[in-house]
């Protein structure tokens, strides 16, 4: 296994900085300390944005080939990097090892993406000539970069989830500050210290973790034109509500369903649930939490369900046969235990799990739970998961769109007409057939609505919230 080191520094205007080494980021699976970084004051953080404003007319200027080479770079430095980035992602965020290893092919895919869309960012001529008086006009509009952008990104996917915030801003020439969760900043300071390889203008990124109390003026600054949240909805909101004028992008939580419907393949399907429920301890916006299965295969695919939950295994992330490690810390398991023991004393039969050591939680699976309990209707976040009949379609439907949450869903059928149907009628930003809702590719529109977020991720869309529509009109009469 690589090393990690005992301290790394943040990023400031380009350039490594190592002015304290006050957060302690550690082993989520053995609780003790794994290594240390900087934290950024007001101060630094001020530096940081002014940096940015000053980078963002020469960030502007780079030649869309300059920008495709800066991501190339990071393409192949990840590459040669990928088993020291993985064991540090299994480390700081206490994620199975083999899954350490499929992020960090997506933080190369989405860079990868990034360098080929950052030659692509067209526009579009269009004939004004709609009547009389516009005769002989004619316009031109291409993109261009909005400016400094503020980013703060989440513990769960602290490679990928950062990356399509980078990515896109490199790719459309962007400037940018990023604040990484303190609980798994290395991710970030790692893809920070290859960009310090490049020659990308002064200014043109700063990576600084930070605490959430003296990391304000990531939201409220009026230099940066753009903030974009991954994280939780209560946050999210308070941002927005605090952000003044610039654009903003949330990509929040989510209490995502799947459909099982009658026609199924329920072998294919239970494989699937398995990973959408349980992947990473549940920690994933797009974690499956309410299944819904048709009361004819319920008793089936249940006891298929319980079987494969029971035989997973738990443990420590370094070892390749762990399929669930620990929770991100000890108060969020503690608190997820107690949403499933609120759901049995409310009359819920736990089917398996339940049980909780420390920060590792069980795959937990409940049926017959009250709907007005917290795991059925807030975000779990966590190794649980709801099994609920239905007697028609439209009742499964109806209850995927009675979330207030509306980033994924899934649906198990063959039949075509349910699939046109479910796409017309289910609130959500995303719905996969034949596949669970945590499904995602890093080149696809992502996003929610309803108390999901605002706007959309996926390399493309990113880059077109990150620019903004330039006219030109000619008259030639």
């Amino acid at each position: 296994m690589p090393k990690l080191k005992d301290t790394y520094p943040l990023y400031l205007n380009n350039k490594p900085e190592q002015p304290n080494t006050d957060l302690a980021v550690t082993d989520k699976y053995s609780g003790e300390i794994a290594f240390r970084t900087a934290l950024a004051s007001p101060e630094i953080i001020d530096a940081a944005i002014a940096g940015a404003a000053r980078a963002a007319e020469p960030m502007a200027r780079l030649a869309s080939y300059q920008r495709k080479a800066v991501l190339d770079h990071c393409v192949a430095r990840f590459a040669e990097r990928r088993e020291e980035l993985a064991y540090a992602l299994c480390v700081e965020a206490g994620k199975p090892i083999k899954d350490s290893e499929g992020e960090v092919e997506r933080l190369i895919d989405t860079f990868r993406i990034a360098a080929e869309e950052s030659v692509r960012l067209g526009g579009e001529v269009m004939p004004l000539d709609i009547s009389e008086r516009t005769a002989g006009y004619q316009a031109i509009w291409k993109r261009v970069p909005v400016g400094p952008c503020s980013f703060i990104s989440p513990f769960n996917f602290p490679l990928n989830l950062a990356a399509h915030k980078i990515a896109p801003a490199l790719a459309v020439g962007c400037p940018f500050v990023l604040k990484p969760a303190s609980k798994t900043p290395l991710g970030a300071l790692i893809i920070g210290e290859v960009l310090a390889e490049t020659d990308l203008p002064e200014g043109a990124f700063s990576i600084l973790p930070a605490s959430r109390d003296g990391a304000d003026l990531f939201t409220t600054d009026e230099r940066l034109k753009l903030l974009s949240f991954t994280g939780s909805g209560e946050v999210g909101w308070d941002l927005k509500a605090r952000a003044g004028k610039k654009k903003v992008v949330l990509e929040l939580g989510g209490n995502a369903a799947v459909v099982i419907d009658e026609d199924a393949d329920l072998e294919d399907a239970v494989d699937r649930v398995i990973t959408g429920a349980f992947y990473q301890s549940g920690q994933s916006c797009i974690s499956v939490q309410r299944i819904l299965i048709h009361a004819k295969v319920y008793d089936r695919f249940r006891d298929m369900l319980v079987e494969r939950a029971r035989g997973l295994v738990a443990g420590d992330p370094k070892d390749r046969d762990t399929f669930i490690g620990p929770m991100i810390d000890d108060g969020e398991a503690e608190r997820l235990k107690g949403w499933i023991d609120e759901a049995v004393d409310g009359g819920a039969r736990l089917l398996c799990g339940g049980g909780r050591d420390g920060r590792m939680l069980e795959a937990t699976l409940l049926e017959d739970v009250d709907t007005k309990a917290k795991v059925v209707n807030e975000e779990a976040f966590g190794p649980v998961a709801v099994l609920m009949k239905f007697e028609s379609f439209d009742a499964a439907i109806e209850e995927v769109n009675r979330s207030e949450f509306g980033l994924q869903a899934g649906i198990f059928t063959r039949d075509l007409f349910k699939v046109l149907d479910a796409w017309d009628r289910i609130d959500c930003g995303g719905i996969c057939i034949n596949e669970i809702p945590s499904f995602r590719v890093d080149s696809m529109p992502y996003g929610g609505v309803k108390n999901s977020g605002l706007g959309r991720e996926g390399v493309r869309f990113a880059m077109e919230d990150m620019t903004e529509i330039r006219s030109l009109v000619i008259r030639r009469n």
